[in-house]
């Protein structure tokens, strides 16, 4: 049985990691050892996160002025954690488009940083990516969102504005940004680079500087210990490099984003000219990675989960604030699992467009 699974995260992984996994998980490269048991301070995984870390770099075309840190505690953390090492003034923008950015000020603001919403889409219910002016006052950085998993917006190219701090969480290696001003880039790994436990944060060098604050939020230490300060998410790493191989076998970041366009480009244009479903995201801002969409009747959205779960189509309930459905077409979903659903989104109209 094939079940596609559209859950906005943990998410998919590839066939071909999972069937490594499997292989691995009694004996680790000939160790003896699950891949589960090895000793973060030992070879076998200083090989892993290394080549995690190589791998990455060749992905992005990220330069040496980056490093890049392997961490716990989810995106939620580094809310907190990045204005703690980099806000020196305590001042920072922000662009609002939607309930991840709106954390993001909040966790910020809890920590002692004034923040300015430069832009926001609020008032048109985050249905788009709003228009950014260069900020006229002198602020640490701004913070933006590239991806909104909830409302299904996303920034097709990046503002052309210094000293950004990116949250890729929902985005991350599924389409091509420049980084050239960019300060930070960081997300959690559960939707494009593996499983739950890991976040990747990837800072420019030169901010990295001494601190007072606690090992486990100071970057300068942490990058030091090459993110093994404490016991790192070890099973989370090695899952992450697999899934990094696969990427770069498949030919990198250009051919996801094609691919991922193909899926994406299937599920709105049925959308689009459908009766019954709607998308009500502005066309220029649509993500790649997230389709929300409904019938107007949450009853019958209802009942559009129900019947998609029983032909295998599962997690497309939307997120309670918004409602209606969300398809999560994340790197590891293939093409087949977009056509599938759009099957299935056709026969439904047509048993239930007179309902309506």
């Amino acid at each position: 049985m094939s079940v596609y699974n559209f859950a906005a995260g943990p998410a998919m992984l590839p066939t071909s990691v999972i069937n490594q996994i499997k292989g691995d998980l009694p004996s680790f490269n000939d160790s003896g050892m699950s891949v589960m048991e090895i000793s973060h301070r030992s070879d076998l995984f200083e090989n892993i996160i290394d080549e995690a870390k190589t791998n990455l770099r060749a992905l992005l075309n990220l330069s040496d002025d980056y490093e890049i840190l392997f961490l716990q505690g989810g995106a939620t953390t580094q809310f907190t954690t990045i204005p703690l090492n980099i806000a020196k003034t305590k001042h920072i923008g922000l662009v609002d488009t939607g309930h991840w950015a709106v954390r993001a000020q909040e966790e910020a603001q809890k920590v002692g940083i004034t923040v300015d919403t430069i832009a926001s889409s609020k008032d048109n219910q985050y249905h788009n990516i709003p228009k950014i002016e260069q900020p006229q006052q002198s602020l640490d950085y701004i913070h933006l969102t590239t991806n909104n998993t909830i409302e299904g917006t996303a920034y097709k190219q990046l503002p052309d504005l210094k000293h950004l701090v990116l949250d890729v969480s929902s985005n991350f290696l599924a389409q091509e940004y420049q980084f050239n001003n960019t300060d930070v880039i960081y997300g959690g790994a559960q939707k494009n680079l593996g499983i739950a436990g890991l976040t990747i944060v990837i800072i420019r060098k030169d901010l990295i500087t001494e601190t007072n604050l606690p090992s486990m939020w100071n970057y300068q230490i942490l990058a030091k210990k090459n993110s093994m300060l404490n016991t790192p998410p070890v099973f989370a790493i090695y899952v992450a490099d697999l899934v990094l191989k696969w990427l770069k076998d498949l030919g990198g970041v250009p051919e996801i984003e094609k691919r991922n366009r193909q899926k994406s480009g299937l599920v709105y244009d049925f959308l689009d000219n459908s009766k019954l479903f709607n998308n009500p995201v502005e066309k220029t801002s649509r993500s790649l990675t997230n389709l929300v969409f409904s019938t107007g009747d949450p009853e019958l959205d209802a009942k559009f989960i129900a019947q998609a779960k029983e032909n295998n189509l599962v997690n497309l309930k939307g997120h309670r604030l918004v409602g209606g459905m969300r398809a999560s077409l994340y790197n590891a979903m293939p093409y087949d699992g977009a056509k599938t659903l759009v099957d299935f989104l056709e026969k439904f109209e047509k048993e239930n467009r007179r309902i309506r």
